[in-house]
């Protein structure tokens, strides 16, 4: 688990234009770092369509909203296009990114166990640094919360 106050784990990933985005790169703006487990489900739409109604909010308070999954580009796209996503939505089909966060990890569903994606946010402070870690979240409510937790 990443604790807060330390520095958050450099990444490079592809988005969903087919550029590339490196954390290092956004520092001097705050970053909300949302990690959920796949495109156009309903969790996962709940709280995208969430960040999606608040991002003016983020934009004012000068937030770069991020969301990663393992899905590729292509279904990012879909997913960005179908609801409208103002913000950039990152593929990380190795999951090595979700893995420096913490955030793969086993699950259960149905009986069965595989490794996934938990719903986690990281804020991460201007300097690059972890202001606050939020694991297990839960969709619905969830922008709120990270609203709440952006320094500032």
């Amino acid at each position: 688990m990443i604790e807060q106050g330390t520095p958050a784990p450099d990444f490079e990933l592809a988005s969903d234009s087919g550029e590339s985005v490196r954390l290092s790169d956004l520092r001097g703006s705050p970053v909300v770092l949302y990690f959920y487990p796949e495109d156009d489900t309903p969790g996962c739409t709940t709280e995208a369509c969430e960040f999606r109604d608040e991002y003016s909010r983020f934009r004012q308070r000068g937030a770069v909203v991020l969301g990663v999954s393992p899905d590729d580009e292509a279904s990012h796209v879909r997913f960005k296009e179908k609801y409208s996503l103002p913000f950039t939505l990152l593929a990380d089909p190795d999951h090595a990114t979700a893995e420096d966060y913490g955030v793969w990890v086993e699950k259960n569903m149905y009986g069965k166990k595989h490794m996934g994606i938990q719903r986690s946010t990281f804020v991460i402070d201007a300097d690059g640094n972890v202001a606050r870690a939020m694991y297990g979240v839960k969709p619905a409510g969830h922008a709120d919360q990270v609203l709440e937790a952006l320094p500032g």
